[in-house]
């Protein structure tokens, strides 16, 4: 598994009418589906007047990735909803699409070509941004090392994530999964020991 994805900044909003029936785009930034089943049952409280929420997620978590059609012809709006995300290589986001009927039936194809077109849309409005995903390593540092310890820092790869002094001085770093190996190696140069 990677220690790298893109997910988006925060929350973005995308309005579109089609034949009459209005889409409202939302997505957010999701790390949990219990996070994600409260924002909607607070979009379904305000827009409730809406005929559809329909929804996609997809979590680095356990790869997780879950959709509804909300009542909508099966596979005409959470399947396409989470191709969108998918296809915008995003992690850790969610989208719902709000829709208000107006009238005129769109039809499976027109139908998902809405869902995805309006989940793309509000995705492309998005700040996607890119997320690391890090261990913690605590290494015992002498005086006369420290110089040569904020020289480790390297940032995204290698975060200083705390430093306590006292009988020994313990620096905290988050260090990218993929480069835990080597950053030890390097502190076995550097004569430093891990605590």
């Amino acid at each position: 598994m990677s220690d790298h994805y893109r997910t988006i900044a925060g929350r973005v909003e995308h309005r579109v009418k089609i034949e009459r029936s209005e889409f409202l785009g939302v997505a957010i930034p999701v790390t949990r589906e219990e996070q994600f089943f409260e924002e909607l049952e607070r979009m379904q409280k305000q827009w409730f007047d809406a005929t559809h929420h329909c929804w996609a997620f997809r979590l680095l978590a356990e790869h997780r990735a879950r959709s509804s059609d909300a009542g909508e012809p099966s596979g005409t709006a959470g399947k396409p909803i989470l191709a969108a995300i998918e296809g915008a290589e995003l992690r850790d986001v969610a989208v719902v699409v709000v829709r208000w009927y107006g009238g005129i039936k769109l039809g499976t194809g027109g139908l998902s070509r809405a869902y995805r077109d309006t989940a793309a849309e509000t995705l492309r409005a998005a700040v996607v941004v890119d997320r690391y995903l890090y261990e913690r390593v605590n290494v015992i540092v002498p005086f006369d090392s420290l110089g040569n310890v904020y020289r480790l820092v390297h940032p995204p790869d290698v975060l200083l994530a705390g430093e306590e002094y006292g009988e020994e001085n313990v620096f905290a770093f988050d260090v990218r999964e993929s480069m835990v190996d080597a950053f030890r190696l390097r502190l076995r140069e550097l004569r430093l020991t891990l605590r």
